[in-house]
C-alpha cells in the first residue's frame, strides 16, 4: 500500500494562513481541520503522482531537521486524512 500514489480529495478546500499553517475544509460536512506547515507539505504532495515513501524523500530533501521517524508521523497523517475521507488512493491499471 506505501507505493500507490495517494490523492487528495478534490472537494476539500485548502486555505493556508500566513503562517504556514492552513485549514482543510470539507464542504460535504462543514468539518475544518488545521494543519501545521508539514502536513500543509504532505497535503500538497497528494496529486496522484506521489507515494508515500516519494513524499518522504522530498520532504527531507526540502526541509532541514527531519526527524528519524518521521515517515511514520506521515503515514498516520495520510492514514487519518484517509479515514475521514480527504484522501485517497490512486488505483492505476496494471
Amino acid at each position: 500500500m506505501e507505493n500507490e500514489k495517494l490523492i487528495a480529495n478534490p472537494t476539500i478546500v485548502l486555505r493556508e494562513e500566513f503562517d504556514d499553517w492552513a485549514v482543510l475544509f470539507d464542504p460535504d460536512t462543514g468539518n475544518a481541520y488545521g494543519m501545521n506547515p508539514v502536513s500543509v507539505f504532505v497535503w500538497k504532495h497528494l496529486d496522484g503522482n506521489h507515494a508515500l515513501e516519494d513524499i518522504e524523500k522530498k520532504l527531507r530533501a526540502e526541509c532541514k531537521n527531519v526527524p528519524d521517524d518521521a515517515g511514520v508521523f506521515i503515514k498516520e497523517f495520510i492514514a487519518d486524512l484517509v479515514a475521514k475521507g480527504l484522501a485517497g488512493h490512486k488505483f492505476q491499471n496494471a
